[in-house]
């Protein structure tokens, strides 16, 4: 594991591309994230005037546009990057643990929204989908990290306000959509069992992390 070793964008896309599997922050295995790989200079920094700097908040959208990985709440129901190498097993395992919604059920229709419009922010697919109501945004968040726990749904990319003068500012909203729109569809179906993609993650995982016993490999795969 890398730990302060990268100081780049372009150091954690490759860094992504070469692990495979990356939380964006700490999960409590150390040293596997984002967070704990890029340098000092890369954390979050609160500035004078209250606003703050943070590289690797901002590299977000970059990795995904430039460097193709897929993000979301994919492990833990906590942010990571998978790489595109990685994404078909991946997805191919998740889905058979994590069953393609009912027709007509409510995260059928959040899917059939966002295939209708190809991608939208969070905020729009969630008026778009009737949660408009008090106490709306939880439910609705509950029920996007289970469709990307499922690997049905990813982030796009991330879309900022802008103030009077031009500049960013805020935490960013995610802009989601389909797998099968960012990838295609053969990036979700490779030729294997679920059964066989789950085993080819857990002997990456192992040589990943390679003191740890079954238990970790069931607790990041479930």
């Amino acid at each position: 594991m890398k730990i302060g070793q990268i100081h780049s964008c372009a150091e954690l896309i490759d860094y992504i591309q070469e692990i495979g599997f990356l939380p964006l922050l700490s999960m409590g295995i150390r040293g596997w994230s984002a967070q704990e790989a890029v340098d000092e200079d890369c954390q979050y920094i609160r500035l004078p005037d209250g606003g703050y700097e943070w590289p690797l908040w901002e590299w977000k959208g970059e990795i995904i546009q430039n460097g193709g990985p897929a993000y979301g709440k994919f492990i833990n129901n906590k942010a990571t990057f998978i790489s595109r190498e990685w994404w078909p097993d991946f997805c191919n395992y998740r889905r058979s643990v994590y069953p393609r919604p009912e027709e007509g059920s409510i995260e059928d229709a959040i899917l059939q929204t966002l295939r209708n419009h190809g991608s939208m922010i969070t905020r729009e697919l969630r008026a778009a989908c009737g949660f408009t109501g008090p106490k709306m945004r939880g439910k609705f968040d509950t029920y996007i990290t289970r469709l990307q726990m499922g690997g049905y749904i990813v982030t796009e990319d991330f879309v900022y306000p802008h103030d009077r003068h031009g500049r960013k500012y805020g935490w960013g909203w995610s802009l989601l959509t389909i797998p099968e729109i960012l990838f295609g569809r053969a990036a979700c179906c490779p030729d294997r069992s679920p059964l066989e993609s789950r085993m080819r993650i857990a002997s990456h995982l192992q040589k990943l992390f390679p003191y740890s016993d079954d238990q970790l490999t069931d607790y990041l795969l479930r």
